[in-house]
């Protein structure tokens, strides 16, 4: 009863898989709010009745998809935040973990670059919840950094908030550049190292309003 048990639910997460893939393939030349659900099952080799037992609509395919995009790139944050060291060392580390995500998950960056003003409100929401995700976890990381005059937990928020949208900048950024020009990627990190720091750098002379 067992293995029948869990050859069913390896069977229903390999059909979960494959409607996941066959959207993210898709979604590479097109909005998600112009995508049918017939589409995707037969991207996925599945009946649009298979669709649905996992999926109630297309909305909450973009949700799943919106959070796997993120999740791998949530870890690789965590981890250059926990560990120590300067400013200097924390920007480079930052740069160097995003351009590597965006090489490696560029479909899921094209997404979600693109779906993050999209058409599709529960996808727009999903995607600025998980970034204020991001936001709260930069700050507490922040906030463990020995304090500077005039910042309190709203400055810290505008802070981190400020840090995460240069990121996803970031990230639109490489992923351009690797698509059409993949020798502007250089540049780009060198960019975003120096407007980091001077993000920095305003940080340590700003007193507040």
């Amino acid at each position: 009863m067992s293995h029948t048990v869990g050859a069913r639910q390896a069977q229903k997460q390999q059909s979960r898989r494959a409607l996941m893939d066959a959207g993210l393939h898709l979604l590479a030349e097109q909005n998600l709010a112009g995508l049918g659900v017939r589409e995707v099952t037969r991207g996925a080799g599945l009946s649009p009745a298979a669709f649905y037992r996992h999926f109630p609509d297309l909305a909450s395919l973009g949700v799943a998809l919106v959070e796997e995009s993120l999740a791998s790139l949530h870890v690789m944050i965590r981890s250059v935040l926990a560990e120590a060291g300067g400013a200097e060392e924390l920007i480079d580390r930052a740069v160097t973990v995003i351009e590597r995500h965006v090489r490696e998950h560029r479909a899921h960056m094209r997404f979600l670059t693109r779906e993050r003003h999209g058409g599709v409100r529960q996808v727009r929401e999903a995607i600025e919840a998980e970034l204020g995700g991001f936001a709260s976890e930069v700050g507490e990381a922040l906030a463990l950094q020995p304090p500077l005059p005039g910042w309190g937990a709203e400055e810290l928020r505008m802070l981190a908030e400020l840090y995460v949208d240069h990121m996803v900048s970031m990230a639109a950024a490489f992923l351009e550049a690797l698509e059409s020009d993949p020798g502007r990627v250089e540049r780009i990190a060198a960019t975003a190292r120096m407007q980091l720091r001077l993000i920095s750098i305003g940080r340590r002379h700003w007193h507040g309003s």
